[in-house]
């Protein structure tokens, strides 16, 4: 898996901004993905120095449309600990 496949993409909520500002980064990872996997994927593409790395199973919440019931699609979310005074240039542009 290439670190481009771990990567999805980031998440960008209230709580996540607040989260940026504690140097922790929240992005949406590939269901099969590692902590070290995801770690050395921001290490690699983002040029910084991660410290820790927790990963969370998101499940689906149920929803309706119109007549029928059904759920979410479920994802695998990782917050990403740096080092102090780095940063993603890419979250501090948005």
């Amino acid at each position: 898996m290439t670190y481009e496949q771990v990567l999805i993409e980031p998440v960008l909520t209230e709580k996540t901004n607040s989260l940026r500002e504690q140097g922790k980064y929240v992005f949406k990872v590939a269901a099969s993905a590692t902590k070290l996997q995801v770690k050395e994927a921001v290490r690699r593409l983002f040029n910084v120095h991660p410290v820790s790395c927790t990963v969370v199973n998101v499940h689906g919440k149920p929803k309706r449309l119109r007549a029928k019931a059904g759920y979410t699609s479920s994802w695998k979310k990782a917050v990403v600990r740096l080092q102090k005074d780095e940063k993603i240039a890419l979250f501090e542009s948005v």
